[in-house]
């Protein structure tokens, strides 16, 4: 009743007033005031009094009653590790000049166990081992060699996919099997029936012409000239067009290289100096490009020549795997000597021209010293080598 006339009203009270050592409980405490009022609430530290801290508390909570009244409350948690018994002193509410008091609370604070204050102080007990989990160790070593299992699974399942798959068969350029020369002469042809310069078109009529003379020198003269600029191409063929070897020149090899000069030049002022020349000049051009093949054409005793170093070849080819599997030849001479008729071999299928008879007898003989060589008959085979070597 006497609450009901009040207009503020406040009250405590706490969970538990029995306490272990350690523990925690916590005090709640409530203040009802008519709305718009003006209260101090209490201010707390980290303790509530000498010997209970707090450890932890909420915020101020407000409801509205039904009345209209407003309802403010907190919890706060408490602790104590002194074993006593503490009188928890009333909480302090003040409006102006009054003062408004809880009820006081106890709390007791229970020592757990008994301490023998006669025995010694003792030190902190040793660490304990931990046993030895053996399934986590068990588990992780299957799962790494399941993980090995999956990758070897995997690389032998890449090995099988590789040699099982079906390689697409690349297209063969029937132009490579033909020869040089009769492929050149045919564009030459087709460029000679076109006449594009007549149309004005100039740049492309010169453009096509130095082509396939390009093409050619690359297929016949092993000079990449199609990646190479003029000058380069120039300097390249200077000595091969010198010498003259192979060649069916009418006349002096250095006529035939100024000629080849002056085609490709005229053909750099078309394309990159925007020369533009007369219908004359065109002829000209396209002459010396027909001039040019047919001036190096390999005669039939070169071709000759070349079918004969490629058997040589063939057979060299063919005495070098022998001795790399035969037994007992891993003697220095015969090393020496499967690398240099390895490396002649090579040069003279490369190369495609030039070859002198007595080079290829050179290279005939030095495969019949590879045959007593692979017979381990070392006697007969350094006698065989000495007379290639003189």
């Amino acid at each position: 009743m006497l609450n009901i006339l009040l207009a503020i009203v406040v009250s405590a009270s706490i969970d538990s007033t029995i306490l272990m050592l350690g523990d925690q409980t916590d005090l709640h405490w409530q203040l009802t005031q008519e709305a718009g009022e003006r209260v101090a609430l209490p201010v707390f530290g980290e303790s509530l009094q000498d010997g209970i801290e707090i450890v932890d508390r909420s915020g101020i909570d407000s409801v509205r009653l039904d009345d209209g009244r407003v309802q403010l409350s907190q919890t706060l948690t408490l602790t104590s590790f002194k074993d006593s018994l503490f009188a928890i002193e009333p909480l302090a509410f003040a409006q102006g000049e009054d003062t408004f008091w809880t009820e006081p609370m106890a709390l007791n604070v229970i020592q757990p166990f008994e301490v023998d204050s006669a025995l010694a102080i003792t030190d902190i007990k040793d660490i304990e081992k931990a046993p030895i989990w053996w399934w986590g160790i068990i588990r992780w070593i299957l799962l790494a060699i399941g993980c090995l299992l999956l990758a070897v699974g995997c690389y032998y399942l890449w090995r099988w996919y590789q040699k099982n798959r079906k390689e697409e068969e690349e297209p063969i350029d029937l132009e490579l099997l033909r020869p040089a020369d009769e492929v050149a002469l045919e564009k030459l042809d087709a460029i000679k029936a076109q006449k594009i310069w007549k149309d004005g078109k100039v740049k492309e009529y010169q453009t096509d012409l130095t082509d396939v003379v390009r093409e050619y020198i690359g297929r016949r003269f092993d000079v990449h000239s199609t990646e190479k600029t003029s000058d380069e191409t120039l300097r390249e063929m200077k000595p091969i067009l010198m010498k003259g070897e192979g060649l069916q020149v009418t006349g002096d090899g250095k006529e035939l290289y100024e000629r080849l000069k002056k085609m490709l030049q005229l053909a750099d002022l078309v394309k990159f100096a925007k020369w533009h020349t007369t219908p004359d000049e065109n002829e000209q051009g396209l002459s010396t490009a027909y001039e040019f093949v047919r001036e190096t054409t390999p005669k039939a005793e070169e071709l000759k020549i070349e079918n004969l170093k490629l058997k040589i070849y063939d057979i060299c080819k063919s005495w070098i795997f022998i001795l790399i599997a035969a037994a007992g030849t891993d003697h220095h001479l015969v090393s020496v000597r499967v690398a240099q008729v390895g490396r002649q071999c090579a040069v003279e299928r490369h190369e495609r021209v030039g070859c002198a008879a007595e080079e290829s007898a050179n290279l005939v003989a030095a495969c019949t010293v590879l045959v007593a060589c692979s017979d381990s008959d070392i006697a007969q085979c350094s006698l065989g080598a000495s007379a290639v070597d003189q």
